[in-house]
């Protein structure tokens, strides 16, 4: 009897705690921060001209303050912007300098940066813990091993089924599971993109619009049954699409009027759990450039003899490789002072940039770099000509058709890069262009809606009231 009194005793307890939490996440601010990877300002705020029906985000520009394009980081690819989003630092402060590690001998199996422990500076995750406030994530970039109380982080390696089992590994214990019974046991009433067939979360890297859809659900579910107030959510179907069928084709934009739907249901479940007090902030982490070419640098620079090959055909050594960028290429050194091979490179390059049909725009020096907040160790950045992109090849043509639709990875200077920012909640104004501003700007800003100090930033917040 005792026993039985006891857990009574406890389950009160429990329960008197759960409210307690709850009725004081009632009385803080809700900041959700939804990434849509790829997007275009253009596509907002131009969407009768391309055709767009894009009710919710539309909506949310009349309902707060809106970028007409956000100058992003060197380069524009989605693991340095979306760190930078989170940190309010360029690439050379917060260290995840391209999607991929440095790699020159191809062993890490294309690995990414998905570790938050190669963040060396603070994240809007972390203000947000050390202000005391309860955070989520849903798929966003950088996020394994982050300091977020409920977190479904990014990552996979093989391709096979074993990687679900991995992000459940590197996820808060037992969310994944917890969400997919929550499912199940409702009949998946939040989650109507899931079949009878597949009503788990998506492993590997699933990133098409309908793995969006069952992820939004989740972030839905995750919001009403752990009350987070600080959230951020990662959309990825629309660069997906993209990088197939390039910008503004007919599935791309099925794809973005598809995520619009998906942050209308976020966005009322944010009102709802925070009437009056939710602030809603969409991000893009870069633009999109059509591509036709390839232009296979590496086998330039093995025909020069700096890349060198074993009998197996496995990379044995190098004096100067490439750290691949999407729309341009990091040149790094094995030995920065090794003058005379930097010497090749540069006339290499020379030789190359001088003939249009190699499909070169510019070289950026190690100086132009710098100042752009670009990687501090690459020797240069070859920055690839509208309609081009990177290849792979270490044989065959120097240019070839491409193998994307479209890309980036350009430089932040270029207007097809830009992308946006949309924020609404109380107090935000309406129907309001901030006009054309640097990214690092966005992070300041949505600390400020927490109160959660983020002194590392480097520029100061913008003026959304």
């Amino acid at each position: 009897m005792q026993s039985a009194h006891r857990v009574c005793a406890l389950v009160l307890i429990g329960m008197s705690l759960t409210a307690c939490a709850q009725q004081h996440a009632a009385t803080q601010p809700l900041v959700l921060l939804i990434s849509i990877d790829g997007a275009k300002p253009e596509a907002i705020l131009q969407a009768e001209a391309h055709h767009l029906k894009v009710p919710n985000l539309r909506r949310m520009v009349a309902d707060g303050v809106y970028a007409e394009g956000v100058v992003g980081v060197l380069p524009t690819l989605t693991y340095p912007s979306h760190t930078t989003i989170v940190t309010g630092v360029s690439p050379a402060k917060h260290g995840i300098y391209s999607n991929t590690t440095f790699d020159p001998l191809n062993k890490n199996a294309q690995g990414w940066y998905w570790y938050t422990e190669d963040i060396k500076v603070p994240t809007l995750w972390e203000a947000a813990h050390a202000a005391g406030i309860t955070t989520a994530n849903v798929y966003w970039p950088v996020s394994v091993g982050a300091s977020i109380d409920y977190n479904l982080a990014q990552l996979w390696r093989s391709g096979m089924p074993d990687d679900l089992k991995l992000q459940r590994s590197v996820s808060t214990k037992g969310l994944i599971q917890e969400l997919e019974i929550h499912a199940r046991v409702s009949g998946a009433p939040n989650l109507a993109a899931m079949d009878a067939a597949s009503d788990h979360y998506p492993g590997s890297e699933d990133e098409t619009v309908a793995d969006d859809e069952i992820r939004a659900r989740y972030a839905i579910d995750l919001l009403r049954s752990h009350h987070p107030r600080f959230m951020t959510v990662y959309f990825t179907g629309l660069d997906t699409e993209q990088h197939k069928t390039g910008p503004f084709s007919p599935a791309a934009d099925a794809v973005l009027e598809r995520i619009d739907a998906l942050v209308g249901e976020i966005r009322q479940a944010a009102d709802e759990e925070a009437p009056g007090n939710a602030f809603i902030c969409v991000v893009y982490d870069h633009g999109f450039a059509p591509v036709q070419y390839d232009v296979n640098l590496y086998k330039a620079f093995v025909e020069e003899h700096l890349i060198t090959f074993d009998a197996q055909s496995h990379i044995s050594s190098w004096n100067a490789t490439l750290w691949p960028m999407g729309g341009s290429a990091a040149v790094i050194l094995n030995d920065p002072n090794d003058t005379a091979t930097r010497q090749r490179v540069e006339a290499l390059l020379s030789r190359l940039a001088s003939d249009p049909a190699n499909g070169i725009d510019r070289i950026l020096s190690a100086g132009e770099i710098a100042k752009a907040g670009g990687l501090p160790d690459a020797e240069s950045i070859v920055s690839m000509s509208p309609g081009y992109e990177l290849g792979y090849q270490f044989t065959g043509p120097l240019v070839t058709a491409g193998t994307s639709g479209g890309m980036h990875g350009y430089p932040p200077d270029r207007p097809d890069m830009r992308s946006t920012f949309i924020l609404t909640g109380p107090g935000i104004a309406h129907d309001r262009s901030l006009g054309i501003f640097d990214m690092r700007r966005i992070a300041p800003t949505l600390a400020g809606l927490m109160h959660a100090p983020l002194p590392t930033a480097e520029l100061p917040p913008l003026p959304i009231k």
